[in-house]
């Protein structure tokens, strides 16, 4: 065995002549365990809130949305669409209408986003998956239903049981504009509910699912549309997809995957990610603060050995080696009990969810989701690594050196 870990292993677990070293030992372990469970847990949490938030926005995006470059409406047959649909990887295309409207029912009223579709929706999204009330139904022969948000339905008061009074939806009329006779300015049309989503708050409060014939009748539209949404097969690649469907589409148009969609999101979640890392590893070195007393204690403690290793021909460089490598000990035992622990409370809470979401019945999940990635462990041993060489550097070439000196002069 390498005689400075032989040395460094004897004096990290023999009894010291002073009792306080050994706990202070325990301690600096203690909290190199407590700062890395912590951080593997945190962010296996965020993770898990992280894949909540994703598959519930995938949900209601489309894995490809293709809008026009300027402007908000096109043409749907300026898209080449038959090209597109023929791409390897293309599952299904639907057209899309989306436009601000107010919305009546009976005495309460509310601005939210029509989302006029075709009946290729439902096998692109997921949302029929998400109806909460009633059923996903938008068509009937000529009767046209709508799904309703429920932060939209909520607002409004509004009943699926309701079949005397029904929603009414209001859109400012296309060059049309009367002071004298506000009415004049609005197209209106009247839809029954058929039933209630809920994804999440941001689309909950904002969108109307309906028909897209009632769309194009409502805002005067003969064959525009504001975009085409598409869904893929299971395993494409979404990369080299999107790239050959903008070879197609051209300049004029703007193709962009789920995460480009809600870009803003993504980056706020990735920064809020690296700031939850920065600050637990500020709190983990301060944690680790121990190491220092730890060694400088045991430096301390061991001044004859010191001079009997340097009467023994020892030079400096080995001695630094020894308190270092003990340093270092620390840091690997502490670090790898805190990942072993840490990753088995996010097993446990994986598999039973002991710990649960305040007011679970509130929420989209009744317990703190978790997703653990090997990235974050290897992300967390090495911060764990740099804050043990760090603390274990300072004492060894600050303190070690000035004791060497003194039992030398001895």
């Amino acid at each position: 065995m390498n005689l400075t870990l032989f040395i460094a292993k004897r004096y990290l677990f023999s009894r010291k002549s002073h009792n306080i070293i050994n706990i202070i030992s325990g301690i600096s372990v203690l909290g190199f365990t407590i700062g890395s469970m912590a951080l593997i847990v945190v962010l296996s949490v965020f993770n898990g809130f992280e894949s909540v938030v994703v598959k519930l926005f995938n949900t209601f995006n489309a894995e490809i949305q293709i809008t026009a470059s300027e402007g908000k409406t096109f043409m749907a047959d300026s898209l080449p669409i038959n090209k597109i649909s023929k791409v390897a990887g293309v599952a299904c295309m639907s057209d899309v209408i989306e436009e601000n409207a107010l919305l009546r029912y009976k005495d309460k009223q509310y601005i939210a986003t029509i989302k006029g579709v075709d009946t290729g929706y439902r096998k692109l999204s997921r949302l029929d998956s998400m109806v909460v009330q009633g059923e996903f139904l938008l068509q009937k022969d000529s009767t046209n239903y709508a799904i309703i948000g429920q932060g939209v339905g909520y607002n409004l008061g509004l009943s699926l049981n309701d079949y005397i009074n029904p929603l009414e939806v209001y859109v400012p009329r296309r060059g049309i504009d009367n002071p004298s006779n506000p009415l004049e300015s609005f197209n209106s049309e009247m839809v029954f509910p058929s039933g209630i989503f809920s994804v999440q708050q941001d689309f909950d409060e904002k969108y109307v699912i309906v028909p897209i014939r009632f769309a194009r009748k409502l805002l005067d539209y003969d064959n525009e549309i504001t975009s085409e949404e598409i869904s893929l097969t299971k395993g494409a690649d979404l990369e080299k997809v999107q790239s050959e469907i903008e070879k197609i589409a051209g300049s004029r148009f703007s193709v962009k995957n789920r995460f480009q969609q809600q870009e803003l999101l993504y980056k706020i979640m990735k920064s809020e990610n690296w700031a939850i890392i920065l600050i637990l590893s500020f709190i983990l070195l301060i944690a680790t603060f121990n190491v220092i007393g730890t060694l400088t204690m045991l430096i301390l403690d061991k001044k004859k050995d010191i001079a009997v290793l340097w009467s023994m021909g020892a030079d400096r460089n080995l001695v630094r080696r020894i308190f270092f490598a003990e340093g270092m000990m620390i840091t690997f035992i502490g670090a790898g009990l805190g990942l072993l622990l840490g990753g088995i409370v996010c097993l446990l809470q994986q598999k039973y969810g002991f710990v649960h979401m305040p007011a679970g019945g509130s929420f989209v999940i009744s317990s703190y989701p978790v997703h653990m990635s090997l990235f974050d462990f290897v992300y967390v041993f090495l911060i764990d690594v740099v804050i043990g060489v760090v603390t274990s550097w300072y004492p060894v070439r600050q303190i070690s050196k000035k004791a060497i000196a003194q039992e030398d002069k001895l």
